[in-house]
This record gives structure tokens, C-alpha cells and sequence, in this order.
């Protein structure tokens, strides 16, 4: 299964609506859509290693969550909490989002226009991101110095396929 990724902004007033929203342009145009929470993934690769582990998970039928989109907040929190995989999701208020679309993406991308301002992905990263990522994945700064500030997503990658072993 592969997946287009674009960066996009939307004002969420009702998560839960807005995810039935999303849900029902999948359904409609054959898709799957996952929407990850820009601001606690370390990029597009942190996106596509989360994707990637929970569709094997999914081809596998070891999957954690009872959905792949869910399965994939899972691996991208590297936690087997539901409740935690969530925080990687939609929220209320203001969503920079990392949209991931499942071929064939056909009229998704339009469909998706309507709740989705689609946007240039922003370069460099906010000043509380390095420290924000080491919160949430448990990196402490003893091991962020030993291989290097540049080196934060890898780590999180790291984080991210620990989940399979500590299954």
C-alpha cells in the first residue's frame, strides 16, 4: 500500500466530526487517510516509517489497533496506548497536519481541499520542537549528545520501530 503525503492546516472545532468527515471522503473514493499532528512528528520520514510498520502489521493481521489509521498514530507515538496514539491525531483548535493518502488517491486530494488548507511544508522547526520530541519519545540529553542534535529523527525512528520488539 503506498501513500502520498502533503503538509496542511485546518481549524477543528469537532474532532470527532471532522474525523467522519475524513472517513466519509475515504469511503467515498476508496482511500485510506491518516492525519498525523505536524507539530509531535519529527517530519515526513517519521510520517512514512509510521505508515510503513503499521501496514506490514496490517498485511501480517498483528495488528495492535482495530484500524490501520489508528495502528499507524500507534507506531508514529511508539506506544501501544490507544490513548496515546490519539495525541498524534486531530485536535481541536488549530491542526498542522501531515495528511497521508492511500492510492489510488484519484479525488481524495479534492475532497480533502474542502476541510484541509493544503500548504508548503515549513522550513526549519519551531524552538520548542527539539525539546518537545525528546519529551514525548523519552530521549534524554545524554543520548542526544552522543549522537548529535542533527541526528533527533533518527531517534525517533528508532522509538518508532521499538514498538514491534516490545510487542
Amino acid at each position: 500500500m503506498e501513500f502520498q503525503i502533503r503538509y496542511g492546516t485546518a481549524r477543528v472545532d469537532d474532532p470527532d466530526r471532522f474525523l467522519a468527515a475524513v472517513r466519509e471522503i475515504a469511503a467515498a473514493t476508496g482511500t485510506r487517510i491518516v492525519l498525523f499532528d505536524a507539530d509531535r512528528m519529527a517530519g515526513q520520514e517519521h510520517v512514512r516509517s509510521a505508515l510503513r510498520h503499521a501496514v506490514r502489521s496490517f498485511e501480517r493481521r498483528e495488528m495492535i489497533a482495530r484500524n490501520l489509521e489508528m495502528e499507524a498514530l500507534l507506531y508514529a507515538s511508539g506506544s501501544r496506548q490507544t490513548r496515546v496514539g490519539r495525541t498524534f491525531g486531530l485536535h481541536a483548535g488549530l491542526n498542522r497536519s501531515y495528511i497521508a493518502v492511500s492510492e489510488p488517491v484519484g479525488r481524495a486530494w479534492e475532497e480533502l481541499g474542502r476541510l484541509v488548507r493544503f500548504v508548503p511544508e515549513p522550513e526549519g522547526h519551531d524552538p520548542g520542537r527539539r525539546e518537545r520530541l525528546c519529551d514525548l519519545f523519552g530521549i534524554t540529553p545524554e543520548e542526544l549528545g552522543a549522537v548529535g542534535e542533527d541526528r533527533l529523527g533518527e531517534l525517533v525512528l528508532e522509538r518508532v520501530a521499538l514498538l514491534d520488539a516490545n510487542r
